[in-house]
């Protein structure tokens, strides 16, 4: 009846040190694969209280700038990509502009993209299901005749 006992008592802490193993082990994959998360989205909408009054100074000057070296859009599946003139004020007025647009628009996908060999200049705006409508209200001074 002793063995029994030591069987059963050995057969439980062994059961529940492999449980809480799996435990270690699935939480480990969660924080190394944090795709397999599911994120929380946050609505189509500026948050004017992101920036700074100076900050949101900042980024309209900086709008204005990048307004006058456009020189397309192009239409995406889930987006829209902006061409700007290659030269490298535009490239800081873009490296500025960027992070401060994605503070108040936390649901852009954004990047800049300069093409090798003197080419083009583009900025990246996407997101998920529904944004297209969002950057073309947002940007519309941007969607007037200069686009493509």
């Amino acid at each position: 009846m002793k063995t029994f006992l030591i069987v059963v008592v050995t057969l439980v802490v062994m059961g529940a040190y492999a449980l809480s193993l799996r435990g270690v082990v699935v939480q480990s994959q969660a924080h190394a694969n944090p795709s397999s998360a599911k994120k929380s989205e946050s609505p189509f909408f500026c948050n004017r209280t992101a920036l700074t009054p100076e900050q949101r100074q900042h980024q309209q000057e900086l709008g204005k700038t990048l307004y006058s070296a456009l020189l397309g859009v192009q239409e995406l599946a889930d987006g829209y990509e902006f061409e700007f003139v290659p030269d490298p004020a535009n490239y800081q007025a873009l490296a500025e502009f960027t992070p401060l647009e994605h503070a108040c628009c936390p649901f852009f996908d954004v990047s800049i993209r300069l093409e090798r060999e003197g080419g083009k200049l583009w900025w990246h705006l996407t997101g998920r299901e529904g944004v297209k409508p969002f950057i073309r209200a947002e940007f519309s001074p941007w969607f007037g005749e200069r686009s493509l």
